[in-house]
């Protein structure tokens, strides 16, 4: 008879991603992941089935979180300039909040896990697909409507717009100052005027 699982998956998940999320994958062991969580060890592998199972479904989880509300955000009716400023600044608020104590998830996974796990590598590039089709279509009727010139490709922007918030991430983990993220923003805002 399958024992009863005695813990909140959904806490768990949430302790754990903070821990992936300040030390990394490789930085945070398994003794790590039991003292954020407060789970023992055996209950998290019979969860989980391991390390690489319980990271997998944080990068679900940090998807659900993160890339999905995105997602949906991008498809509102919103003045497409009005809308990437906002993300841009709101993206500025969360890494000064975060500074060097959370990383994105998606960045560190593709920096760290994608050569070693393809179930991750297969989380990241659909999570990053999905954010690329989402801002393609905005900009496209952006552009249908002329808020946005129509003299660049929409999906070449849609990928500058995402390469712009991904190398935020990186750079605020570098350098957390707002000036300095500010100015990358501003400088992003008038490649799209």
């Amino acid at each position: 008879m399958a024992r009863v699982r005695e813990f909140d998956t959904e806490a768990a998940l949430g302790a754990a991603m903070r821990a992936f999320r300040h030390k990394g994958y490789e930085g945070t062991s398994v003794q790590d992941l039991v003292d954020a969580t407060g789970v023992g060890r055996g209950s998290l592998y019979a969860a989980f089935g391991s390390k690489e199972g319980l990271y997998r479904a944080v990068v679900d989880r940090y998807r659900e979180q993160f890339a999905l509300p995105l997602i949906d955000l991008l498809g509102r009716d919103i003045p497409a300039r009005e809308l990437i400023n906002g993300i841009f600044c709101e993206l500025v608020e969360t890494i000064l909040r975060d500074g060097r104590e959370q990383s994105c998830l998606i960045v560190s996974a593709a920096t760290e896990r994608l050569c070693h796990d393809p179930e991750v590598a297969a989380r990241v590039e659909a999570t990053t697909s999905s954010l690329e089709d989402a801002l393609t279509e905005m900009i496209a009727t952006a552009q249908a409507s002329d808020e946005l010139s129509g003299e660049r490709d929409a999906r070449d922007l849609a990928r500058f717009v995402l390469t712009t918030i991904h190398g935020l991430r990186v750079m605020g983990a570098i350098n957390p100052d707002r000036r300095y993220l500010m100015s990358v923003v501003e400088a992003a805002l008038s490649c799209l005027r």
